[in-house]
């Protein structure tokens, strides 16, 4: 065992609470029972619990191959397309096999429209087909192959003997197999929704679709159980170290209803109800997965996890600018495909009724963005009082400490399990005066179907000395007062102020913020709702040169503005709307002068033809701004997605992605792109050492961490 590991297992048997052999023994009878249908599948750990207990105790051993995977569970085909590109597109081009997983046979109403024709028969089987025509064609495009590439069609035997279709194509070292599980969208009995009603209901089962041209000739079915049976299988299986899923945990959007049918929104919420359910069941098969796996004294799976934003992206400022925008509707076009190509797919050649320019003019929008639903740094960096660095993050759903092999070696150690789980992929972090750190994790206190409990909590690891072991995971509550709303708040963020005050700060159900304070003496202050207008998550938090907190987010038309008046007082809203919309969470800096500066990407201007016109594009430079409107030189530094900044006595830092995806810094006034080394997975980390050192730290698609370190008179 690890020796950071050790002397976390050792502190929490000191502690009054379980250990890790009797926890243990509670995950394996949880997941038994869950097995048995006694318990709602995936409720492990147990509901939510308060106080200083280790959920699970840490010091679990993980397995690591090191291993490159990458694997997407989808609701229908395209929903990668729309929804993950590009970051999809970018791990294929570093040679990242890619494994994808269709719930549903995506048939629909069964009624492929050519354009122009909207007087066309139903016929389910046909076009689940044409979709899968026009997934093989896209994939063999973003593989680099001719569109019309044959594939390797056969069956694939799954846990519980059920068979599915799987096609598999590669281009040398690249590789993409699809898999078709088939359920059907709606369910024999009146016509209700399927995946959602599997996902609710206990005795419901759930048909699967034949499609034409497909080696799989037989019709099964699927219960709850069964589906998340399977998706573990497929886990264990192909042992993916990335797993892409829609999101669990859409917002609250009241849409009026002829928007909403027209929108293909659930009722209530921001998203397609199959996208719900579909990522749900794949949250579930993820928590079992690692339930089985550590099992009698297994090793936790070492694998990350993506949940994307979906119909949400229509409700928000574009954040894709034009550039990669091109590149990610583009590789639509071959997936639509055309009635007059000759595929050999006798049932169609794509989805007619999704091709050529029609993702761009659909006034929805749903591809000009690509939004994360956990957004911040995949790593928390900190400075060991040896002088390596540490980097925190979530590693199968539960926290881990990588530490340097030696200071400035920039090499990482195997990662040391610091429990907690099941937790969002991005965690927030502080450290206090003292150099002890604080970690905030959203966590999944249960994920169960067919009526059973579906809670998050916020919960805080509090390091007992710097550098050293942990005291026991504790519950921070959640700032809602209900299971449904609380599954709706966002990442944790947190900033120690300088009279020794954590701020804690959540997007909470209603789309504001709220806050809890821990005091100088560790104690905490109830959740408070701070008010302001509706805001995305990924929020920001800066302390300026008078030591006053400031909250940063972006909104519908501006970005929301949180301070404190004085050092030590409430941290208010300020209201004004004097500051340009962002498509991101802004970056903050200190000035020279003291003064804070925001810097962003906004949207570009765009004439919309009307109000629920959701087209547009993000600026590829950055709007420098400060908090009172004033507005400053714009910054060029041309990408997408957020920006991370810091101050250095040379000025300031930034770091981001540049057209491409490729991770890039501005620093001592030169502009590095980093162009080797594992392919990143979502956001890094900056972190400024000794002497203005920057330091970017990251995790790959091999789930370990890299880092870079640049030397700007060297490299260009």
């Amino acid at each position: 065992m690890p020796t950071a590991a050790r002397e976390n297992h050792q502190d929490a048997v000191r502690r009054p609470g379980p250990r890790r052999r009797s926890v243990v023994a509670a995950v394996t009878a949880l997941a038994a029972l869950a097995g048995t249908g006694v318990l709602g599948a995936c409720s492990v750990p147990a509901p939510r619990r308060k106080g200083p207990v280790a959920d699970p105790a840490p010091g679990i051993p993980i397995a690591s191959s090191r291993r490159a995977q990458l694997m997407q569970i989808l609701a229908h085909p395209d929903d990668d397309l729309y929804f993950m590109n590009p970051d999809t597109q970018q791990m294929l081009d570093a040679g990242v096999p890619l494994v994808c997983v269709y719930v549903t046979a995506g048939e629909a109403d069964g009624k492929n429209h050519i354009p122009g024709n909207w007087d066309v028969l139903s016929d389910k089987s046909a076009y689940s087909s044409a979709r899968h025509q026009g997934l093989r064609q896209a994939y063999a495009e973003l593989l680099g192959l001719d569109r019309f590439t044959d594939w390797q069609k056969g069956v694939a035997t799954l846990r519980g003997d059920r068979r599915a279709e799987i096609n598999t194509l590669a281009n040398g070292a690249r590789r993409v197999e699809l898999i078709f599980l088939n359920l059907a969208m709606h369910t024999a009995r009146g016509g209700r929704m399927g995946l959602p009603s599997l996902w609710q209901d206990r005795a419901l089962g759930l048909a699967t679709v034949v499609a034409d041209d497909s080696p799989l000739r037989k019709a099964d079915s699927y219960d709850y159980d069964q589906l998340v049976d399977v998706l573990v299988g497929l886990m264990e299986r192909y042992r993916p170290t990335v797993v892409q899923t829609l999101d669990p945990d859409p917002d609250i959007q009241h849409s009026d209803e002829a928007t909403r049918r027209k929108d293909s929104e659930q009722r209530g919420y921001s998203d397609h109800a199959d996208h719900t359910a579909v990522a749900s069941f794949s949250w579930a098969a993820m928590v079992r997965w690692v339930a089985e796996a550590t099992q009698d004294g297994g090793e936790v799976p070492a694998f990350v996890a993506t949940s994307f934003r979906g119909y949400y992206n229509r409700h928000w400022p574009k954040n894709l600018p034009t550039a990669v925008l091109g590149r990610k509707a583009a590789h639509l076009v071959p997936y639509g495909g055309h009635a007059d190509w000759d595929c050999g797919n006798a049932a169609g050649c794509g989805d007619y009724n999704v091709g050529g320019k029609r993702p761009l003019k659909n006034k929805k929008g749903w591809v000009r963005s690509t939004h994360y639903r956990y957004p911040g740094p995949r790593t928390a960096v900190a400075t060991e009082p040896d002088g390596r660095l540490s980097a925190y993050g979530v590693l199968g759903l539960r926290a881990v400490r990588w530490r340097e092999t030696e200071p400035g070696s920039g090499r990482w150690g195997e990662p040391d399990d610091l429990g907690g789980g099941p937790l969002a992929p991005a965690m927030g972090a502080t450290a206090l005066a003292d150099g002890r750190q604080l970690l905030f994790g959203l966590r999944f206190a249960a994920v169960a179907g067919h009526g059973g409990d579906n809670a998050r909590e916020i919960v805080l690891l509090e390091q007992r000395s710097a550098g050293g072991p942990f005291l026991a995971w504790r519950g921070l509550g959640n700032p809602e007062h209900d299971d449904d709303r609380g599954r709706r708040i966002g990442v944790p963020v947190a900033v120690t102020a300088p009279d020794g005050r954590v701020h804690l700060f959540v997007r909470n159900a209603d789309k504001g913020v709220s806050g809890r304070v821990r005091q100088a003496d560790g104690s905490w202050s109830g959740w408070q709702d701070l008010g302001g207008g509706e805001i995305q998550d990924g929020l920001t938090t800066a302390v300026d040169a008078e030591g006053r907190v400031h909250l940063f987010a972006s909104g519908h038309d501006t970005v929301h503005h949180w301070a404190q008046d004085a050092p030590g007082g409430a941290v208010v809203h300020r209201p004004g709307g004097a500051l340009p919309v962002a498509v991101e969470a802004p970056a903050a800096l200190t000035a020279a002068d003291g003064s804070l500066q925001l810097l962003y990407r906004q949207e570009r201007p765009y004439r919309r033809a009307t109000p629920t016109d959701s087209r547009g594009t993000a600026a590829a430079t950055l709007t420098c701004v400060r908090p009172d409107g004033r507005r400053l030189p714009a910054v060029r530094f041309e990408g997408y997605g957020p920006v991370r900044a810091a101050t250095g006595t040379g000025g300031a830092v930034l770091l981001g992605k540049d057209l491409r995806g490729r991770i890039q810094l501005r620093f001592a006034g030169r502009l590095l792109t980093r162009t080797t080394g594992a392919q990143s997975i979502d956001t890094p980390t900056l972190h400024l050492g000794a002497g203005d050192a920057a330091t970017v730290v990251g995790l790959g698609a091999d789930a370990h961490p890299w880092t870079w370190s640049p030397r700007p008179r060297t490299e260009g």
